[in-house]
């Protein structure tokens, strides 16, 4: 894809307001490496199967953050950021799954935060990033309740040790992701087609949530909440109409209703009663599912329009029917300009899903966790050229300020990633970073949508 394909055009002045919290996002397996320091994950065992991963990509080294943190903090510091939010990786610090915790592991993340707090940085954990650890799955994984309950354990071992330091805390992140391009797609870890198990995997995560809430809370740990993918969801075609109410109520609805104590989509369970009976849901969970929150943080990359199948065409990354349990027959038709990972870009459409999660959720104040694009980067000596990146950055800042002028509670916004990394399935072919990483040498070199973001700290910052 040239970049000429990714031109696009919006009108907007961006000055970031004072009272906007900027950061950037990592997660665990995609960057740290030190694979043989840590117990194994359903992603270490993806890496394993042929053609999983593409270019045959494995945890190792991901881009070495485990041996170059003090750069990789420096380098947060350089860029201003108000806050960094990552993920701690569940095998690294209790490398069976449950029972003994690692002390190296637990302390890589100790002095994490001590080093962001020494940066003037606030530290935002994210406690589940999909790496389930290996001995779990063997178990069962999330399709069995048992796994939730050894959640809770681990969030209680991260609680105590660092609930006095964390500033905010995301239970999990994507678990529409987790749950179904994991167990009904088979795209991403641990692989499984089973519409079932998925449905299943989908509560239990749910259920993990509320046991974490309850353990974060007992801790003394503050600003707790949840980061998920919901996506604005349009019909092109009247016919198509039926397959985009059910795309909503699976990506958006079931995560929502559950977190305003509405319980379990009862829609969502009759159109998917020849898949399952539900019988894993119990009634006794759905209070303590619908916990208050301090906030909730919104992923936002693109939005999904479904079309007859005779008129659609490639869907973009993720977009597969077989990602969403009892959908009628429909097709994917993502309007250009789109991304490398074929995802469209519409910023309204953040605009449109800040809303619908503040009519969902009236009172809960709302951070766009993550949002960034895969475009195509021109490497020229010591600069890296990414213009669409930074329109993109710029063009998404300026939907979430009119969602706040619609007066929706946004209070923060995460560029999505600090750094180019494993993109999971992908492999390394597709890079979110707005700091390069060599792929081969491994070094860091901010690209020019780094440099926007930072002049335009800085300049929030200098103004009275």
């Amino acid at each position: 894809m040239s970049e000429s394909n990714l031109e696009y055009e919006f009108e907007f002045d961006v000055r970031l307001p004072k009272d906007l919290e900027i950061g950037t996002a990592t997660s665990s397996w995609q960057i740290e490496g030190s694979v043989d320091s840590r117990g194994s994950s359903i992603w270490d065992d993806f890496a394993k199967v042929p053609g999983a991963i593409k270019g045959g990509i494995t945890g190792e080294p991901a881009v070495d953050h485990i041996n170059r943190v003090e750069e990789d903090l420096d380098l947060l510091k350089w860029l201003g950021v108000d806050a960094y939010r990552f993920s701690v990786s569940w095998p690294r610090v209790i490398p069976g799954g449950t029972g003994e915790v690692s002390q190296e592991g637990l302390g890589f993340y100790d002095k994490l935060v001590d080093g962001l707090l020494a940066r003037g940085i606030k530290p935002a954990v994210t406690i589940y990033h999909w790496d389930l650890p290996s001995t779990l799955q063997a178990a069962g994984g999330w399709p069995v309740r048992e796994t939730a309950e050894r959640y809770a354990d681990y969030v209680e071992v991260l609680a105590n040790k660092l609930g006095d330091r964390v500033d905010r805390w995301a239970t999990h992140n994507e678990p529409w992701v987790a749950a179904y391009l994991g167990h009904a797609a088979g795209w991403h870890a641990p692989g499984i087609k089973d519409d079932a198990k998925a449905l299943a995997a989908a509560y239990h995560l749910m259920y993990s949530h509320g046991l974490g809430v309850e353990r974060l809370r007992a801790a003394g740990a503050k600003n707790v909440g949840i980061a998920l993918n919901l996506i604005p969801t349009f019909a092109d075609t009247p016919s198509a109409e039926a397959a985009a109410h059910h795309i909503h109520l699976l990506q958006n609805q079931f995560w929502l209703d559950l977190l305003a104590g509405k319980g379990v989509n009862a829609e969502l369970m009759a159109a998917t009663s020849h898949i399952t009976d539900w019988s894993f849901v119990n009634e006794a969970d759905l209070p303590l599912i619908a916990a208050p929150i301090d906030w909730i943080g919104e992923n936002y990359y693109s939005v999904t329009r479904t079309t007859d199948v005779n008129l659609g065409g490639e869907g973009g990354n993720g977009q597969d029917t077989h990602a969403f349990p009892g959908i009628p027959d429909t097709a994917f038709a993502p309007r250009p300009p789109v991304t490398n990972m074929g995802w469209e870009i519409y910023p309204a459409g953040l605009t449109y899903v800040l809303e619908m999660i503040a009519q969902n959720l009236p009172g809960v104040p709302i951070w766009v966790t993550e949002n960034g694009a895969s475009v195509t980067d021109v490497v020229d000596g010591n600069k890296v050229i990414d213009p669409v990146r930074t329109h993109y950055i710029r063009a998404h800042i300026a939907a979430l300020l009119d969602a706040r002028k619609a007066g929706v509670d946004v209070r923060g916004y995460y560029a999505w990633s600090l750094m180019d990394n494993i993109e999971w399935a992908e492999g390394i072919d597709q890079r979110f970073g707005i700091v390069r990483v060599d792929p081969v040498t491994l070094e860091r070199i901010p690209k020019n949508s780094a440099l926007w973001l930072r002049e335009a700290i800085q300049e929030r910052n200098q103004r009275a």
